[in-house]
């Protein structure tokens, strides 16, 4: 999980301009505005990193999904 949490808060720092994605409580540090094309570039790479991520990742085996 710690490689997910960090390939998203790269693409939220170099897509969205968002330098952590830790809650702060406090809103102009947990609320921003942003263009729909940041928040489409952004995505565009959560999905390829996924895609990535995915297919290096082992196959589970039958009984393994058997058992979720």
């Amino acid at each position: 999980m710690t490689t997910i949490n960090s390939i998203l808060a790269e693409i939220a720092r170099r897509h969205l301009s968002i330098e952590t994605l830790e809650t702060r409580n406090a809103d102009s540090l947990d609320f921003y505005d942003t263009a729909v094309w940041c928040v489409r570039d952004a995505l565009e790479a959560a999905f390829k990193a996924g895609a990535v991520l995915g297919a290096s990742m082992t196959k589970p085996t039958e009984s393994e999904i058997a058992n979720t």
